[in-house]
């Protein structure tokens, strides 16, 4: 953010120049405030789980990838001229109403930390009014990613998308391996091979692909911000990530029952099986950068012509 009235702005600024001293203060003394109000949040609710969740380990990368996003607006943010809104003072105190009330009289944790983006946001706009939230809306927002949901939330989430991966599993893998002959139920393969093996696969939960999903819609969220540019293009690619994440780990879960059934369950978990989620993680971003080369040949926008 700058000074009222200066949008005359070089593209060489650096982060110093584009925000002045005096606002430099008041961003220390509000970032210090919400530090020191959602220590406890950021410290038992969040990291904790991101060590200690495999699942939400990823949220480590998601406020260094905000950061990323709001220093790649920065000429955007140089232009912004700031002028402050007492809005935001309003939704800040909603935000810290809403911490407080889960905090001391109905003990919820996850909106607890849900609150945390409104406060970030009211501050935004509390100090740089609604023209610079505008530029930065999307690195806050971004930050909901590395939120934990509640345990009942996930569970619901997973339930479905196991059973999906065991019919789609069940469904391929015959394919693969002549006379091998599946039978889907609910989240267990049962398999008959003539001549070779018989048994029952469990699609676990580990394996239901809900950590490699939410890195999947992660990373085409930040693929649709950064490559592409008109809204509906992103609303385009941020419709894709379901169906790719699902591709992908239906691939996934297909190749681990695969393994197993050819008698090396020992290539179905541990390292091979972390590597084999790294390698659907690679398909999923040739997919979703096809996705935007087809979008980008799509249309062409022409820019309109200035009035002589």
């Amino acid at each position: 953010m700058i000074a009222p009235g200066n949008t005359n702005v070089d593209a060489g600024l650096t982060w110093g120049e584009i925000v002045p001293p005096a606002a430099r203060v008041r961003i220390a003394v509000v970032t210090a405030f919400l530090l020191l109000a959602y220590w406890d949040v950021i410290r038992h609710t969040l990291v904790s789980r991101w060590i200690t969740d495999g699942n939400w380990s990823h949220g480590w990368l998601i406020p260094v990838l905000s950061l990323y996003f709001l220093g790649t607006q920065r000429e955007a943010l140089a232009r912004a001229v700031s002028r402050p809104s007492y809005v935001g003072a309003v939704v800040l105190a909603l935000s810290l109403t809403l911490y407080f009330l889960s905090a001391w009289r109905f003990r919820m944790a996850y909106p607890q930390a849900l609150s945390i983006i409104g406060a970030i946001a009211g501050a935004t706009l509390l100090l740089g009014g609604w023209r610079v939230l505008r530029v930065a809306w999307f690195p806050i927002a971004f930050l909901w990613f590395a939120i934990p949901l509640p345990h009942s939330m996930y569970v619901e989430l997973t339930m479905p998308l196991r059973r999906l991966a065991t019919v789609a599993a069940a469904a391929l893998m015959p394919m693969f391996a002549s006379g091998l002959h599946t039978e889907a139920q609910s989240v267990v393969i049962d398999y008959t091979w003539p001549g070779v093996s018989q048994g029952t696969l469990n699609v676990e939960e580990a394996c239901s692909g809900m950590r490699l999903m939410m890195a999947f819609v992660v990373l085409g969220v930040a693929m649709a911000y950064l490559f592409v540019q008109s809204w509906w293009q992103r609303a385009v690619m941020v419709a894709t990530c379901i169906p790719i994440a699902v591709f992908c780990n239906t691939i996934r879960v297909t190749v681990t029952g695969l393994l197993y059934v050819h008698g090396r369950p020992d290539l179905s978990r541990g390292t091979p099986h972390q590597l084999l989620g790294i390698v659907t993680l690679g398909v999923a971003l040739v997919l979703f950068s096809l996705v935007g080369f087809v979008l980008s040949r799509l249309f062409v926008e022409v820019p309109e012509e200035e009035p002589s």
